[in-house]
């Protein structure tokens, strides 16, 4: 399998680009999704931080949309140099490549290692923390496997199997995506282990700012990392309601391969993994199960992005504001029922860019919500 220089694709973003990047996703209500909208309509990060308050205002806003400083990106990039680590942009080639294929890719990654392991094929791995010997054997076995066919592998870096995990394929390539900022590792015991995968052939991720201790919200956006960067997520003693099975969900959801490694219906800790097979999981009975099926998918052109798929800045003057009977229209046609943009725009008969202009003032009024699959609904003003 090629693993080389083939999968690196992209447009390196100038120093001003980043620093802009960075202030509008720390910008109150710029989540990523909103992120690529903005940029998509105004033309670039700058034009679209001109342009937050008065979307905000025109969206219902009753107070004024916190604008990240200069300053603070210039000390959060300052930050990262010192910490030995550096933000990658989503068009940028050392952005992994199957990540940014997916709805709401972070549009900045705080990345720390080694580099080339970003733009490898990868495997996720996830479990139980209170994993028992059998499972971390096996789980062990499969990460050598497939690290010497050539993948990365990326876990969680939590206890029990997530661990094992990555100790098993430290030679190889291993990424460790984190819920909070890569100077924040959760749980404190793998401090140790994150040095070593930092040091050697792995790398940390995080979308998360330097400082930000991990919350129990921000592990399922940590689960979607380890599922978007994978071609395929292998699942190993999970119990009915766990963070492995949100990591086993969002991967189906992105078209990735799910894997599930059966156990015995007498260890709680294998109902979610035997749940997963009863609703079409890929049994996982031996190491090359795994790399016979993801073969198919590791094609070094596989991930190559398509021409509209990163929010590339470019020269766009701006559009004139909807009018106040165009907003009143979107307003009055949502609700708190998630629908399709497209449906939207069927609906009331308003040209898209109209639909999306008022969607984005809504958004940075705090008013939209946002759902997988690029739905959207709105919360109704008291």
């Amino acid at each position: 399998m090629d693993t080389g220089s083939a999968r690196r694709t992209g447009v390196a973003l100038t120093e001003k680009q980043r620093i802009a990047w960075l202030r509008l996703i720390r910008s109150d209500n710029v989540g990523p999704s909103t992120f690529r909208d903005l940029i998509h309509h105004y033309g670039s990060a700058e034009a679209a931080l001109a342009m937050l308050p008065e979307l905000s205002q025109r969206g219902g806003s009753t107070r004024v949309v916190r604008i990240a400083d200069e300053r603070d990106a210039l000390r959060e990039l300052e930050t990262a140099h010192r910490f030995g680590a550096r933000f990658v942009g989503i068009g940028e080639p050392d952005y992994p490549p199957a990540l940014r294929e997916i709805d709401g890719a972070p549009p900045l990654l705080a990345v720390k290692g080694n580099m080339p392991t970003a733009t490898r094929p990868a495997i996720g791995m996830v479990g139980s923390r209170n994993a028992s010997i059998s499972g971390v054997k096996f789980t062990a076995m499969i990460a050598r496997v497939c690290g010497e066919a050539g993948y990365a592998v990326v876990s969680g870096l939590a206890r029990g199997i997530d661990t094992a995990a990555h100790r098993a394929s430290l030679a190889t390539g291993t990424i460790a995506a984190m819920a909070g900022g890569l100077d924040k590792p959760y749980p404190p015991e793998n401090i140790g282990l994150l040095n070593e995968i930092w040091d050697g052939s792995g790398l940390a991720v995080s979308e998360m700012p330097f400082g930000w201790e991990p919350r129990a919200r921000d592990f399922p956006r940590r689960n979607r990392l380890i599922a978007g960067i994978s071609l395929g997520v292998v699942v190993v003693e999970a119990a009915t309601r766990s963070g492995s099975l949100i990591t086993a969900r969002l991967a189906g959801e992105f078209g990735r391969l799910v894997f599930a490694v059966p156990g015995s219906p007498l260890d709680p800790r294998c109902e979610g993994t035997n749940g997963l097979l009863k609703d079409g999981a890929m049994i996982v009975t031996r190491p090359d199960d795994i790399v016979e099926a993801l073969r198919p998918l590791a094609e070094p052109d596989l991930f190559r992005p398509r021409p509209a798929e990163a929010p590339v800045e470019r020269s766009k003057p701006l559009s004139t504001p909807p009018d106040d009977a165009e907003r009143d229209h979107i307003v009055e046609a949502l609700g708190p029922t998630p629908v399709e943009i497209d449906d939207i725009v069927r609906h009331t008969g308003l040209p898209i860019s109209a639909v999306h202009s008022i969607l984005l003032e809504l958004d940075m009024a705090g008013r939209l919500h946002r759902h997988p699959g690029g739905l959207v609904s709105i919360s109704m003003l008291d």
